[in-house]
């Protein structure tokens, strides 16, 4: 009972209004999106934010000259849900990367990673996450696994009525930079930390907490995981603060972008200044809220639908561009 209660009331985005809509978006035919891709495109350059949009186009993908792919790149015309690629690359995967491909020729190639990806591809290639560095070029970044990473939400608890304590509630065997800081931290009386997974420690395990739960916390930790923090963007889109180290990865958020005690809390890699870092902000509440309005900016840059529709566009055709293909609208 508890367990169904938690799916219920997770604050997390439900499942099964995302498949529905996406099996529907399968079924419309593909020469209806392709017909609309040169009125899009030219939409997007005449905006009056089209310089925006434009760095927003060439932060995901970096491609600034031609650059070959492999020998047997994929066609977007192979890609199909009951087939190989589906079961290769997973269902969301399928479906976040199909919702825009559609547009395009279906004999135009591509190469795809799905999955938390930590390491530069060899050759360009479609990624939801990547490292940041300034050679991340052949990763193009993609909004993929959305359902998962992209929640926000409306948090309506002032901070000053929120607990004085950092809280975690996540996953922890097998991630290292997390085990690291429950091996330095759990039970301190600062943090209230947890480890919902089923291996590990048995005296970190503890129960899930909604993120509804979550929010009656004045801080609350976004540790990488596999790749990127994914509770990052509802973290800075309530009413709490984000605390971490610097990001490592990136994903369609532009955590790269991120800066360190404008839009989250910054804490050392080693974590050892995490008490004298918390107890500053606990005492500067007036810095601490500049911080939680700086965030809420930050992430009303991703709720422009139209707007995101449109450089996941031009993402691609910069990206069949560069790999030395063109493609007729």
């Amino acid at each position: 009972m508890g367990e169904l209660r938690f799916l219920l009331n997770s604050g997390k985005n439900k499942k099964f209004p995302y498949y529905l809509r996406n099996g529907l978006r399968y079924l419309c035919p593909t020469f209806l999106c392709r017909r609309k891709l040169a009125s899009l495109l030219s939409e997007a350059v005449s905006r009056n934010d089209a310089e925006y949009i434009q760095s927003r186009v060439d932060y995901y993908n970096r491609l600034t000259h031609d650059t070959p792919l492999s020998t047997n790149p994929r066609r977007i015309g192979d890609f199909r849900l009951f087939g190989k690629s589906r079961r290769k690359c997973g269902t969301v995967y399928f479906f976040d990367a199909y919702q825009y491909l559609r547009y395009f020729p279906s004999s135009l190639r591509w190469e795809y990673y799905p999955g938390d990806i930590t390491t530069i591809p060899a050759i360009p290639a479609l990624v939801k996450s990547r490292p940041i560095a300034d050679n991340n070029h052949n990763s193009v970044v993609m909004k993929l696994n959305k359902i998962r990473h992209f929640i926000f939400i409306d948090d309506t608890i002032p901070f000053e009525r929120k607990i004085d304590k950092v809280l975690f509630r996540g996953k922890v065997s097998g991630k290292p930079v997390r085990e690291a800081f429950m091996l330095q931290y759990f039970g301190h009386p600062l943090c209230d930390l947890g480890d919902i997974s089923r291996h590990g420690r048995s005296e970190w395990r503890c129960k899930k907490l909604t993120i509804w739960e979550q929010l009656q916390y004045k801080f609350i930790l976004a540790l990488e995981g596999n790749d990127v923090a994914s509770n990052l963007k509802w973290i800075m889109s309530s009413g709490s603060v984000a605390v971490m180290p610097p990001p490592r990865y990136e994903t369609w958020f532009m955590e790269g972008t991120l800066i360190p005690n404008v839009h989250y809390i910054a804490i050392k890699p080693d974590f050892s200044d995490l008490e004298e870092r918390i107890k500053y902000y606990i005492s500067h509440p007036d810095e601490t809220q500049r911080i939680i309005e700086n965030a809420h900016r930050y992430v009303e840059m991703f709720k422009d639908r139209r707007r995101e529709k449109l450089i996941s566009l031009l993402v691609l055709q910069k990206y069949f561009r560069y790999t030395g293909q063109s493609h007729k609208s």
